[in-house]
């Protein structure tokens, strides 16, 4: 594997708080960028040893702007700028400065007008002993295309002046990747990466404000390192990130994201690690609540259909099952669960994943430095592998062979289900999780390098108090689908749940169920209740779709959403939201469809901030 490297513009935090994130994170090494240099209260000496005394060296200081093609007098003070930067480098340690094509109006073209202004410069930066990397801006005013940067370096013909490719210039402008393969490796001074979501946008808005680390984004980001490689460049990968949300995250774990998604770009031009874990299915989803709490979630559980079907051995742990769906309510006075219901409230404190190898997955998890978690275990009691997961949850995994296939023996004493009726659900369809708009793209990373999961086309929900951007992920068998859901609206049903709950983590669980109005009529009958959805739904309902008048009245009557695409055939229903916390939804889906009825999603919310806060329609005003 190269080198690794990131810009310090990537980050959030003063100079000092980005460089302990970086070196933190296990980079190589870093990109000075001049703004981070220019704020900091220190003299460049000052710099390079703090960024010595961390472990890393700097591969590059940047950006220096306006050089090639300037008329005189201009032209004279750029070379006056430069020789001054390089006596900067000296100082700092830094051998390499990157120049980016000229955007100046005043600049002129010409290929070998530029070609000669390099020239002159690699022979000043000979006398500083660095050198000079050339990058074309994909909205440079005479030079956009690396291929044009490249021949302006190639007519310089110095040695102290090079290339520098970066992903996203080159592929925010469908740049043919083929004759990268024709430049020579040690023509090349740097690579630097950064993917994109595909917008329809001009390219420098696009750029300041929607990079985003490879992996999450939409570019061909493995395509372009693979033709680099056919160069024989051996240099660094440097990620150079420009993005709003970047800037208001964690630096520490924006760089844990920086380098999850370098190993992972690695694997994926040269692979090397286990493979991305296939989810067989989910094996339990564990609830952690005090004793009342507890009590009324069992009640519920009930009415949904599920039956008690065991109780852990030496903790006070139970276990509720109905088709292949297992719960766990946790209500043990130490340990994980308790901690998370301390900090968080009721909830969801882990999820167990069943894969085709625990080994392999942890392995992986690992290599993609993604913490794995330990706890002591009781005398007799099986020990499941774990990682942290969103909000601090826990991800367990367990395996269909040996040991981990048989965890409901070894610490759960069974009981026999008290009724024999057959099951109203069958599986969990989908696990929706909220969460900061910042973190949006980290769990994105981390669940799509670990898993064999797809991303889906992000959507912008209408919640009444703000757009909530909804992100599903799915396994191509659809045996698990995420969604991971994140607003910048204070006040959306997704951001109060992570305000008012301290922290992120899983808002609402969807079973599947065979017959959704078979479910919901039972439900019903053992006195469940579901979200009241308004009358002008169902008219707009019959309007659109052409639906038989009988069967929206069944609609109407049970409660239930309606989607279609083609000829499938979406069917939902919501359950009221448990302890101001998390709610449960119902579907049934007809004739392969793979949405989530994103359609209904709005009618949904809106029904549920009614119920949160109750509206009074206003008096009428009196003469």
């Amino acid at each position: 594997m190269n080198a690794t490297s990131i810009a310090t513009v990537s980050l959030s935090g003063d100079l000092a708080e980005k460089l302990q994130a970086i070196a933190a994170a296990g980079y190589d090494a870093v990109e000075v960028f001049e703004n981070d240099f220019l704020t900091f209260d220190g003299s460049p000496r000052d710099v390079g040893k703090m960024i010595t005394d961390l472990g890393l060296t700097i591969c590059a200081f940047q950006p220096f702007r306006d050089f090639e093609g300037m008329p005189e007098p201009l032209r004279a003070r750029t070379f006056a700028r430069a020789e001054r930067k390089f006596a900067i480098m000296n100082e700092l340690g830094a051998e390499l400065m990157l120049i980016c094509s000229n955007v100046s109006p005043q600049s002129l073209g010409g290929i070998d007008r530029a070609a000669a202004d390099f020239r002159e410069l690699g022979a000043l930066a000979a006398k500083y002993d660095v050198r000079v990397g050339f990058e074309a801006l994909a909205w440079g005013r005479h030079v956009n295309d690396y291929r044009d940067a490249w021949e302006i370096v190639r007519r310089a013909g110095h040695e102290r002046i090079g290339l520098i490719l970066d992903s996203f210039h080159t592929l925010a402008r469908h740049s043919p990747l083929e004759p990268i393969a024709s430049i020579p490796g040690d023509r090349i001074f740097l690579v630097q990466l950064a993917d994109a979501p595909k917008l329809d946008m001009d390219v420098l808005s696009w750029s300041r404000h929607f990079r985003c680390f490879p992996g999450q984004g939409d570019l061909a980001v493995a395509d372009f390192v693979k033709a680099v490689e056919q160069t024989g460049y051996s240099g660094p990968l440097s990620h150079e990130i420009f993005n709003d949300q970047f800037r208001a995250g964690s630096a520490r774990r924006l760089a844990t994201d920086g380098m999850r998604s370098l190993i992972q770009l690695a694997d994926q031009t040269k692979p090397h690690l286990p493979p991305r874990a296939d989810i067989l299915g989910v094996e339990f989803i564990e609830f952690a609540l005090d004793e009342d709490t507890a009590h009324d979630l069992a009640t519920l559980f009930s009415a949904l259909g599920f039956r008690r079907t065991g109780t852990h051995r030496s903790k006070s742990v139970t276990r509720w099952s109905q088709g292949g769906i297992n719960l766990v309510l946790n209500t043990e006075k130490d340990g994980f669960a308790q901690s998370h219901a301390i900090m968080h409230g009721p909830g969801v404190c882990a999820i167990t994943l069943r894969v085709a190898d625990v080994a392999q997955t942890m392995a992986r998890a690992r290599a993609l430095k993604i913490a794995p978690f330990e706890q002591p275990v009781g005398p007799g009691e099986m020990e499941i592998p774990a990682i942290r997961g969103v909000g601090g949850s826990l991800i367990y995994f367990t395996e269909p062979k040996g040991s981990l296939a048989h965890i409901w023996e070894a610490d759960f004493n069974p009981e026999a289900p008290t009724s024999s009726a057959p099951a109203l659900l069958d599986s969990v369809d989908h696990i929706s999780q909220s969460m900061d708009y910042e973190e949006m793209l980290s769990w994105l990373l981390f669940y799509t390098s670990l898993f064999a999961l797809e991303r889906v086309p992000q959507l912008a929900i209408a919640d009444p108090a703000g757009l909530v951007e909804s992100r599903p992920i799915v396994s191509p068998d659809g045996a698990l689908r995420f969604v991971l859901n994140g607003s910048q609206a204070t006040r959306t049903l997704s951001s109060r749940f992570v305000s008012e709950h301290f922290g992120s983590g899983v808002q609402h669980i969807a079973f599947a169920a065979p017959d959704i109005f078979a479910a919901v009529k039972a439900m019903r009958a053992a006195g469940l209740s579901f979200l009241d959805i308004p009358e002008n739904y169902y008219e707009d309902l019959e309007a659109r779709h052409g639906l038989d008048p009988d069967y929206i009245d069944a609609l109407r009557e049970h409660h239930i959403l309606y989607d279609r695409d083609g000829d499938a055939e979406f069917l939902q229903v919501y359950t009221h939201v448990f302890a101001q916390r998390f709610f449960f939804e119902i579907v049934e889906r007809r004739g392969g469809y793979v949405g989530f009825g994103a359609v209904n999603a709005s009618v949904r919310l809106a029904a549920q901030a009614r119920e949160a806060r109750p509206v009074t329609m206003p008096r009428p005003l009196r003469d």
